[in-house]
């Protein structure tokens, strides 16, 4: 799989200023999966993008893995999960609200109360 061996790359040449997005990327696609299984490893692949982001001081990258995360537990049932997710760093935001991006979270964050 290709996001495999970009996610490889990164790790060979220490390169890693876009690993949450690619961590973001695998856990979508291991969604696509449909299974048990691959909704667990899609959880562990949006929480270690969330740990890169914020080591990196990446918030918007942050914000892309906890809307992934937050849809993934809203759809597990565990709405309050979700909003503790992303609540938290949509509210970190000051500008930038009329992106693709802040519109979706927004419109998560609403659909969760």
């Amino acid at each position: 799989m290709a996001i495999d061996d970009a996610l490889e790359q990164c790790e060979r040449t220490n390169e890693r200023w876009n690993m949450a997005e690619l961590l973001r990327v695998k856990g979508e696609l291991l969604l696509l999966e449909g299974t048990p299984e691959a909704k667990v490893a899609a959880e562990h692949h949006y929480q270690l993008g969330l740990e890169w982001a914020r080591r990196q001081g990446a918030l918007f990258w942050e914000l892309r893995c906890a809307t992934g995360l937050a849809r993934l537990l809203r759809d597990q049932s565990r709405s309050a999960n979700a909003t503790a997710v992303l609540q938290p760093i949509y509210d970190r935001f000051t500008e930038g609200f009329d992106t693709a991006d802040l519109k979706a979270a927004k419109a998560l964050l609403d659909t969760l109360r």
